[in-house]
């Protein structure tokens, strides 16, 4: 008779970044960001984030290169919007690049959107956010 045994826990790689468990561990794109819009560890950016502000608050951009994987990089950030209350608006896998759109569902709420494709051995992402009102 063959017994069941318990199958064996699943170990992320060690040079994977840990799970965004708190938001605020993470270096802001710039200076006031939302916490669900930090730049991927070890991440570098290309020129420091653009920002503005308006009816739905403020809001950046920043590009930045990681040797993370798309796919990682999306990871990331979906688990950050999630913890932030953001809900998944918007998906997409083109070739090896990926796309992530999240919002909290208020017209002038706060907005989420990545986009990670290969480049040159590398990830290229492009962040951008509100922090709606």
């Amino acid at each position: 008779m063959l017994e069941a045994s318990e199958p064996a826990p699943v170990q992320a790689p060690t040079d994977a970044p840990t799970p965004a468990a708190a938001l605020g561990e993470a270096e802001p794109a710039a200076p006031g960001a939302p916490a669900f819009a930090a730049l991927y560890p070890g991440a570098t950016a290309e020129a420091p984030a653009v920002i503005a502000a308006g009816d739905a608050g403020q809001g950046g951009l920043v590009t930045f290169e990681t040797s993370a994987t798309p796919d990682e990089v999306i990871a990331y950030y979906r688990d950050r919007a999630a913890q932030a209350g953001l809900r998944p608006v918007m998906g997409m896998n083109q070739g090896d690049a990926r796309a992530y759109g999240a919002a909290d569902g208020e017209p002038d709420g706060a907005k989420l959107s990545v986009v990670a494709a290969p480049a040159e051995g590398n990830t290229s992402v492009q962040l951008s956010w509100s922090e709606g009102r």
